[in-house]
């Protein structure tokens, strides 16, 4: 194809150059001009044809290399993200390394719990008294309802069904969510949920609330981690009982798995009542500063008695206060036409939040239930509120519960059910 291109592009400057030294002898030039015209003209046209073919070689050229610079830069940029997918790639390896450890520590952990609820539920078996002919019908029907609840008792915690449930605590007055309390729950086989009044009548008499509790603080810290991955800048309340917290086996293994997760400190907050705060011990408030030193911060509820000492709630790392709504309106009292509280008269009662707020102490309204208690809580300069009002505990979607690590398959190991009495 090139050959006839080029075969017909001499013609045309043939024919030019022929046209020109006819042109020029016909015009009186003579046959020596016509000659000189005709070969100066076909050569002119190679000339111009060289030019016309070097740039349009140079465009050629230009074109090519623009393309091998797109290519290189499709090079380039597929080398980038495969370098970004191999960074990604040893950087999971190295997480699921680091998990490995978190994992190995966190079944520890779950051992020692599931092994305690067995020594608890083996303790509690031997106390309730077989029938040796002598018992009353009575006795016998409460000793067989004791048995088959202390078995329901049993099933739930060797088949993992200890739900958690939250209950949102508000930022008053935009009632906007700012924190969750925590609860536990039992669900019996057939997916009942079982309320606390029902279950603690067999469980706090062996001594089984406190392994209870503590695998909701386990489940609490796996909840909250969860939460963070997915950037949900929110604290949760946690109970934490002083039983835990002197508790020689279970607490160095706890200490150890928060301090592989000490960047959840500033969302998981833990929770103990007034009177067992009042009445700890030095096991237990060297342990308390143990997960102060690394960060964890405390909340005290079920308080009855509003005149604080404020200097140990700070030297205790004690951050927020939960008193009862109708509690906290009901110690209202005037004196010299003044609105103070029974327990602190001295106080202008509109100014005991902001007191134990100087001590870095937030005052929390729970048990919220009427709209009147909003307004009155609001006048008393509480900024935070949790009730029924601001909405009822919810379970933990089992989507969100079936993300968490370690799963919730991990109850179901062998060792882990026999520790617990299940059938492996």
């Amino acid at each position: 194809m090139r050959r006839l291109t080029l075969g017909l592009l001499v013609a045309t400057y043939l024919c030019v150059s022929l046209t020109v030294a006819l042109t020029l002898w016909r015009n009186g030039g003579g046959w020596g001009a016509g000659v000189a015209a005709l070969v100066g003209a076909f050569g002119l046209c190679f000339a111009f044809h060289g030019l016309i073919a070097r740039a349009l070689e140079n465009a050629g050229i230009r074109s090519e290399i623009d393309a091998v610079r797109e290519a290189q830069k499709i090079l380039i940029d597929q080398v980038e993200r495969l370098d970004a997918k191999v960074s990604e790639v040893i950087e999971a390896v190295e997480l699921d390394h680091h998990r490995g450890e978190e994992l190995e520590t966190e079944v520890h952990l779950l051992e020692t719990l599931v092994g305690r609820m067995q020594d608890r539920l083996d303790e509690r078996g031997s106390e309730i008294p077989a029938y040796n002919g002598r018992m009353g019908h009575n006795s016998v029907h409460q000793s067989s309802q004791a048995s088959a609840l202390m078995d329901t008792v049993r099933e739930a915690l060797t088949e993992n069904r200890v739900d958690l449930y939250l209950q949102p605590v508000v930022a008053l007055p935009q009632r906007k969510t700012v924190f969750y309390e925590s609860f536990s729950r039992l669900r019996d086989d057939t997916g009942r949920v079982m309320m606390p009044a029902e279950y603690l009548m067999v469980a706090e008499p062996g001594g089984l609330v406190t392994a209870i509790d503590n695998l909701l603080l386990f489940r609490c810290v796996q909840i909250v981690r969860r939460l963070a991955t997915k950037d949900r800048k929110v604290g949760i309340f946690c109970n934490v009982s002083m039983a835990s917290l002197a508790d020689e086996s279970f607490f160095p293994q706890f200490l150890e798995l928060l301090a592989t997760n000490r960047d959840l400190a500033g969302a998981l907050i833990f929770e103990v009542g007034q009177a067992a705060f009042d009445s700890r011990g030095s096991v237990e408030a060297r342990n308390m500063s143990k997960l102060a030193e690394l960060g964890f911060r405390f909340s005290l509820d079920k308080v009855v008695d509003l005149d604080l000492d404020l200097q140990d709630l700070a030297r205790s790392d004690v951050k927020f206060v939960k008193i009862g709504a109708q509690a906290l309106l009901d110690q209202l009292t005037e004196v010299d036409d003044r609105l103070v509280l029974r327990a602190m008269p001295d106080l202008a009662a509109e100014d005991y939040a902001a007191l134990l707020r100087r001590y870095g102490v937030e005052l929390i309204a729970e048990k919220v239930e009427a709209e009147r208690q909003v307004v009155d809580v609001l006048e008393l300069d509480v900024r935070f509120g949790q009730g029924h009002l601001f909405g009822e505990p919810r379970a933990i979607k089992e989507a969100v519960l079936a993300e968490t690590d370690p799963p919730p398959a991990f109850l179901r190991q062998p060792a882990l059910r026999r520790a617990i009495g299940g059938r492996g």
